[in-house]
């Protein structure tokens, strides 16, 4: 009987772990290495030997209304897309509304997680940590939930080559300098920019180029927000996936074109993330960022590039090369991969285990936010440590691991990144399905349209799996229908009157009126009279009908 759970690091992840299992009942014991909750949004000014560093500017890339935990909506006042300063205060405020610091040990580093000898019985591990004090001690749990993290490792050091040793945190250290930026991820993007802003000049070396998009969509409303939308899924499912990435590539290449701007990959736009930089097109435009070929090598101060190309008097290289997921704490039996990687069956469970009383959080990539997929794959892992939920027998496992890896190898030839790789909406349906909480869209059709049509039409926020089943929350509903109010909140600094008026040159009432007239005159040019009291009834008759469709439409965005 699965009571005690250890959960390792307190970040985002973590302290959605350690609710979680307080919902079902079961008793929590978390680990944190620091001496705060936060992890990755925690920004320090000094690095820390394996702990992951973000910059002081970073600004998170998906939005508020999509990246909040399913049952506690950030903040209408949070901009969209916030600080990440502000985004550790939501994990506070998180927090503190649920009561979750006093199951948290603070400076106690987890040294090993290791099966006990009757683990085939009990399914019971044995955690052995380090507290501030330098004191070994030993714990016995029921189940553990890693969620310390993959980005701790880096391919390549993430740190500028003059001097060593120091990662970055801002450009104040490469003003009137030239700099080489390699790599074109996220992280890339944004420190090319922001060092571009006061260097002599920055180079961005990339591989394999990349598909670059801005936060922002039609009208000015969050991206994400306008594109991860079930209605999407389904579209993108039916209709060919040359037809889809033609129109996409088309319309993002009229903003600025990837072949010019030194951008275009070889993939397509919809077979990989792309990289979310508002500022990147705008720089490489006014010429402070100069695209380049992957790096070759160093010679003294001149920097090597594979078309041959050598740029003179370097003065620093950031690299920005990614990281490999890691966990030297876990048995190195649960390494099974081909390349000494942790093998997981749906990126949460190692095959291997049995019982599974170990789940991995957090270590995947998708099109789509991260908090609200790893506080699902919480959901389903907790009913797996009670019996709720049943994983498949271990061959069945390892068949899906290696069919889903290599479909995924077909965008990305890297192994080690293929097998990370989820689709957004068709992964959280699945693990919803096994918590016993996927939205049922006929059921929601019958009973309450309006509803359905907002979470068919409307954004995939992460209220639709708190509707029903196991720990639904009674406010999902209303947070769906309110969602486009807390995207709106933060514009409304200066607000300006609407046009209220009803017969405005563009309103439906005047486009009627005019239609009308030109029809019934063209055909009765000799009736004048007659036909201007028919253009009157028919108008009557018109302002009624739309008024009643006015009335009975949906006034958010979303539909």
């Amino acid at each position: 009987m699965v009571r005690r759970v250890a959960v390792v690091g307190a970040g985002s992840s973590g302290l959605a772990c350690i609710k979680i299992c307080v919902d079902e009942g079961l008793e929590p014991v978390c680990f944190e290495s620091s001496d705060d909750i936060g992890g990755l949004w925690n920004f320090r000014e000094t690095p820390e030997p394996e702990r992951t560093s973000i910059y002081r500017s970073l600004v998170v890339n998906t939005s508020k209304e999509m990246m909040c935990f399913s049952d506690f909506p950030m903040p209408a006042d949070y901009p969209n897309f916030m600080h990440n300063s502000q985004l550790l205060q939501y994990l506070r405020l998180y927090a503190e509304h649920f009561d979750l610091l006093r199951y948290i040990n603070f400076q106690t580093t987890v040294r090993s997680v290791l099966q006990r000898p009757d683990f085939s019985l009990s399914g019971q591990w044995e955690v052995v940590t380090i507290n501030k004090n330098g004191q070994e001690e030993r714990h016995i749990f029921d189940a553990v939930l890693v969620c310390s993290g993959h980005y701790t490792h880096p391919t390549l050091p993430f740190k500028i080559c003059i001097p060593p040793g120091w990662e970055y945190k801002d450009a104040d250290a490469f003003t009137g300098k030239r700099v080489v930026v390699v790599g074109i991820g996220n992280s890339g993007g944004d420190i090319a920019v922001e060092i571009s802003r006061s260097a002599e000049k920055t180079f961005l070396s990339t591989r394999q180029g990349a598909w670059v998009m801005g936060r922002m969509s039609t009208n000015g409303v969050p991206l994400d927000i306008a594109v991860i939308k079930r209605i999407n899924n389904v579209l993108f499912q039916l209709l060919p996936k040359t037809l889809v990435n033609w129109v996409a590539e088309r319309a993002l290449n009229n903003k600025y074109d990837h072949r010019l701007y030194g951008l275009k990959p070889k993939h397509r736009l919809m077979e990989r993330k792309p990289i979310i930089n508002d500022d990147l097109p705008g720089r490489i435009l006014q010429g402070a960022i100069v695209m380049k070929h992957n790096l070759e090598g160093f010679k003294d101060s001149r920097v090597v590039f594979e078309d041959g190309t050598v740029e003179e008097n370097i003065d620093a290289v950031v690299f920005c090369t990614g990281y490999i997921g890691k966990f030297p704490f876990l048995p190195s039996t649960l390494s099974e991969g081909p390349y000494e990687e942790v093998t997981l069956y749906k990126r949460v469970f190692p095959p291997s285990l049995h019982p599974p009383t170990l789940a991995v959080m957090g270590l995947f990539q998708a099109k789509g936010p991260i908090m609200p997929t790893v506080e699902m794959q919480a959901r389903w892992a907790v009913k797996v440590f009670l019996g709720q939920s049943r994983l498949p027998p271990k061959e069945k496992m390892l068949d899906v691991i290696e069919s889903e890896r290599r479909r995924n190898m077909q965008s990305y030839p890297c192994p080690r990144q293929a097998v990370l790789q989820v689709d957004y909406i068709p992964y959280l349906d699945f693990m919803a399905g096994e918590v016993g909480v996927q939205p049922k869209l006929l059921r929601l059709f019958l009973r309450d349209p309006a509803l359905w049509a907002k979470v068919f039409f409307g954004p995939c926020t992460p209220y639709q799996y708190r509707l029903s089943g196991p720990g639904n929350w009674s406010g999902a509903r209303q947070a769906i229908f309110t969602q486009w109010e807390r995207v709106a909140q933060p514009f409304r600094t200066r607000e300006i009157p609407e046009n209220t008026s009803k017969f405005g040159l563009c309103s439906p009432l005047m486009l009627t009126f005019t239609g009308t007239v030109i029809i019934v005159v063209l055909f009765s040019k000799d009736k004048i009279v007659p036909t201007l009291e028919a253009v009157t009834e028919m108008l009557n008759k018109s302002t009624v009908f739309l008024r009643e469709l006015w009335f009975s439409l949906p006034q958010n965005p979303d539909m």
